[in-house]
Formats: C-alpha cells, structure tokens, sequence
C-alpha cells in the first residue's frame, strides 16, 4: 500500500510579512503542513536543526546565508529510522536566499531517494521556488521531483484551495 510522508522545515519566531517584522508561534510551513494533514493521510516529520537559527529574523537570514555560502548540512535534532515504507514524499519549507535551508539538504542526503516521488512545497514571500527544485534534483538522484507549489506566505492561512488542487493533481486526493 502506498504512503505519504509529509517532511517539512518551518520556522516560527519573528518572521517577514509584505515588508514587515512579526512574531509567531507557527511558522508558514507549518501552517500549509497543518492544512495538508486534514487533506490526506501521512505521516509528518518536522525537520529541526539540533542547534536552531536565532529567533531575531535578521539574525536567523544572516545564519542561513552563511550556511548557503559555505554548503553547510546542519546536524538534524532527530531523524527517521528510515523511509523506505514511503513511495511519495511531500518536501515542504520556506524559501531562504533562492532555495532551501540547508537543513532540508541534510535531511535529503542522509535518505536514498532512488524510486520515490517528491513533491515539493515552498512558502515565500515573493521569491516564489527559487532554484529549489533543481537543488533537489542534484541531491535525489533517481527520485522523481514533481513541478512544486509555491505558496505566498503570508497568505498560508489561506492556501488550501491551492493546496488541495496540486495535491489532486499529483494523485494523493
């Protein structure tokens, strides 16, 4: 039988909304993750750095633009045993500097892709994908990377129409 896992990166803190500070409890990714799991069944995993960016946003971007530069692959708080029991994986996180946090790197590297499908989900706030896609295309060999949705983040709250329709479209609903 088929299963989905729905991996995903978010964080909550002070955050950027159409040009303005703001703090949250839930991050964006989060948000649409939360949406997603009421949509379909999956199993979640949050992928959490063992030593997490500083809560203060221009702090947190100046720490990920280091970790851009340097292909950094942040230690992981936890990991799955495995994924081998899942045929579709749902990668969902927000846009840092044109792609994903490179914690998302760790997470795809330490896992064999190799048969799966990818989906993957990119909250922003005007950078739309970015070059995400082909970044995990380099890091999956042999996965199938499907088109990716990117959602508005400020508007998360309000995206599971979109949501569901790029779910459809990819066979989980």
């Amino acid at each position: 039988m088929a299963k989905t896992l729905i991996a995903f990166f978010s964080r909550a803190d002070e955050n950027y909304f159409n040009g303005a500070m703001r703090y949250v409890k839930v991050g964006n990714t989060e948000i649409v993750v939360n949406q997603m799991k009421d949509m379909i069944s999956a199993d979640t995993f949050k992928i959490e750095m063992k030593n997490p960016y500083s809560p203060v946003y221009m702090t947190c971007i100046e720490e990920a633009k280091k970790d851009l530069r340097e292909k950094a692959r942040p230690e992981l708080a936890d990991y799955l045993d495995s994924i081998d029991a899942y045929d579709t994986i749902v990668l969902a996180y927000p846009n840092y500097w044109g792609t994903f946090p490179m914690a998302v790197a760790t997470f795809l590297e330490h896992y064999v892709f190799s048969g799966k499908t990818i989906l993957p989900l990119c909250t922003n706030e005007g950078s739309g994908m970015g070059g995400s896609e082909r970044e995990i295309k380099k890091l999956v060999p042999g996965a199938d990377v499907k088109k990716g949705l990117p959602i508005h983040g400020s508007e998360a709250v309000n995206s599971a129409g979109a949501v569901k329709k790029w779910l459809s479209a990819n066979g989980l609903l």
